[in-house]
């Protein structure tokens, strides 16, 4: 089935004491002398390798990294100048801050049990070493005190950011993958068991049983399994053999072909293809993201500055031919700006026991 014919629907450690506060501002470059600049890291997938190699491979603790694009730099933030002397050694670019990840990880904790109501979500921010805590506009009165208290009560760990509209999963009723009374947007084409299937959200999964590739068409898809709350992802095996391209629809008259599926990386361009607002580009803010849409609380997603609305659910994210994410939520829209969040597609590929392409 062609892709673009598919619609989507709409789902530590501180440091203390003067000489710490002196070296919080520090990074590696000054910290531990090196003979020359490493060479440029080319891409957010370059950068993404190299802080899982530093994740595995180098016995030091590190507090999150992103991708300076403009630079050509991973930056890692590290605890101390033994670890960024070690960072900067194998190739990325240190900075020391003030909190650890286990510090942020327990903030995470303290919000999920004290501040998690509908239209609030979080993650932890790589470039301000702190939580980000979002509410949306219906988040009012006790509600919003409630969130207030618990982000007060983390100090320097946390902050609080308000957005304009309401945090909720992109779908819609009406046209456009055509469902029950629902539209989404067809995510990425895989295969499970050499059969053909597809990726969607989970909350258009959860809506529809069938899906016709136009409206009160008919069955070209049936949902094998969806996860929503929690996560947010849906496999559809399609009901005929034939072959289907791993390919997106750049709404331009030509396709964008996918060939795997990666991880995303902070500070990473991407676009988002789906069939309300077509083809969008922006940039990852922020990974494992918490999100506690009215339906309930999601995590594990990638935050980005991408706009979306009602329709895009389940469409693709990616970064030139790797397979990134599944539309899930968000707020705004794609003439004031917003943001929107993803399901991380290997993830939803472990879930299924699918493979793409």
């Amino acid at each position: 089935m062609n892709h673009s014919r598919i619609p989507r629907r709409r789902t530590a450690l501180a440091v203390a004491g003067a000489a710490a506060m002196t070296a919080a501002s520090l990074t590696l470059q000054s910290a531990a002398a090196a003979p020359g600049p490493h060479p440029a890291v080319p891409s957010a997938a370059a950068a993404a390798e190299l802080a899982q190699k530093i994740g595995t491979e180098l016995r030091v603790e590190t507090a999150g990294s992103y991708y300076d694009a403009a630079a050509g730099k991973l930056i890692v933030n590290v605890l101390d100048r033994a670890a960024a002397a070690e960072v900067r050694a194998a190739g990325a670019e240190p900075v020391i801050v003030e909190h650890s990840a286990a510090e942020l990880a327990s903030a995470r904790a303290a919000l999920a049990a004290r501040a998690a109501v509908p239209g609030t979500a979080w993650a932890a921010d790589p470039r301000t070493n702190k939580v980000v805590v979002t509410v949306d506009s219906t988040v009012r009165g006790d509600r919003l005190a409630t969130v207030e208290k618990a982000v007060a009560a983390l100090g320097d760990r946390a902050t609080l950011k308000r957005t304009a509209g309401q945090l909720r999963p992109l779908i819609a009723g009406g046209d456009a993958i055509w469902g029950s009374g629902v539209r989404c947007s067809l995510g990425f084409n895989v295969t499970k068991a050499g059969k053909p299937y597809f990726l969607t959200a989970g909350h258009c999964g959860n809506a529809s049983a069938t899906w016709s590739a136009s409206q009160s068409g008919s069955r070209v898809g049936e949902t094998e399994k969806a996860s929503f709350p929690g996560n947010d992802y849906a496999i559809v095996k399609y009901t005929s053999t034939t072959d289907h391209p791993s390919a997106v629809d750049l709404y331009n008259g030509s396709r964008q072909t996918i060939s795997k599926a990666g991880e995303a990386t902070v500070g990473e361009q991407v676009q988002r293809s789906g069939s309300t607002t077509q083809v969008h580009g922006g940039e990852v803010t922020a990974l494992d993201v918490t999100v506690n849409y009215q339906e309930g609380q999601v995590d594990g997603l990638i935050g980005t500055t991408v706009c979306a609305e009602p329709g895009d659910s389940g469409g693709a994210l990616f970064d030139g031919d790797t397979a990134l994410g599944l539309t899930s939520g968000g707020s705004g829209d794609c003439g004031s700006g917003g943001e929107t969040f993803f399901q991380p597609v290997p993830a939803a590929l472990k879930a299924v026991g699918a493979q793409l392409p």
